[in-house]
């Protein structure tokens, strides 16, 4: 049985991740610093049979992360897929954004993922070929106002990606990123209650929607579309790469013709 390792495991894009692998059959192992996210997580994937195993962890604590990483190494010798999903959101221009934040983002959106592809990189590279999958964001090339840490974690990520892809290409380890856009997810939900301004927050991320060219965010489930591909067999001359999945948000310009010149 394929084992995958999802971090951020217990929400939003992770979670979507963790059943969709778990429901194609493989072992998922789910890690996530939401414990009680983590326990209805295990409940519904008993009812579902499904082989899912959850256990607390938050990336950015690495030496949490090397037990991990030992605690798998006992228990599987070797693993298939790391999905890299933890991740954080928060405000500000450079000058709003506080060095305190700033490091809270780096932290856990880049750090975090460096320590977890350090400690388990190991393990697949100890099976037949792995596969890593860095969930990043459109701003990774592409920025909002005022997401200054954000965009500069999630740009970083990119480049990470494409040196363990190069580093570990002859180790059969392929890795790769995918690019959300907006998502309907809980950090989505977070964010929209922030700038809402008293709107109900359906109201705003419907609004976020309407600027991508299909007219809506996504679900979780179709960024896990992508991701299980990337880590599965159809993807297997697929690495150092970033596949968008952004409902054509950045094919476009935000410059839009006249209203005469459309109609001619």
């Amino acid at each position: 049985m394929r084992v995958a390792v999802v971090t951020g495991g217990a929400a939003g894009i992770g979670r979507a991740v963790v059943e969709r692998l778990a429901g194609d059959g493989e072992l998922v192992v789910a890690l996530d610093r939401d414990a009680a996210a983590l326990d209805r997580l295990a409940a519904d994937a008993a009812e579902r049979g499904w082989q899912v195993r959850v256990r607390p962890l938050d990336v950015t604590d690495a030496a949490d992360v090397e037990r991990c990483a030992a605690e798998l190494t006992e228990r599987h010798g070797s693993i298939d897929t790391l999905v890299c999903a933890a991740g954080i959101q928060r405000y500000g221009t450079v000058e709003e954004t506080s060095m305190e934040l700033f490091d809270e983002v780096i932290a856990v959106n880049l750090r975090g993922v460096f320590a977890v592809c350090h400690h388990l990189m190991p393990l697949l590279r100890a099976g037949d070929g792995g596969a890593v999958v860095v969930v990043a964001s459109v701003q990774s090339y592409q920025s909002q106002t005022r997401v200054a840490a954000y965009a500069a974690s999630k740009g970083a990520l990119v480049a990470l990606v494409r040196s363990m892809a190069l580093d570990h290409a002859a180790d059969g380890v392929r890795v790769n990123a995918v690019l959300p856009g907006s998502v309907d997810t809980p950090m989505l939900r977070w964010a929209a209650g922030l700038h809402a301004d008293g709107r109900p927050a359906d109201d705003l991320v419907a609004e976020w929607g309407r600027s991508h060219p299909l007219g809506r965010v996504a679900h979780p489930s179709e960024v896990a579309d992508a991701v299980a591909y990337l880590a599965g067999p159809h993807a297997s001359f697929v690495t150092g790469t970033d596949l968008v999945v952004d409902g054509g948000l950045r094919a476009g310009l935000p410059v839009a013709l006249p209203e005469h010149v459309k109609e001619t």
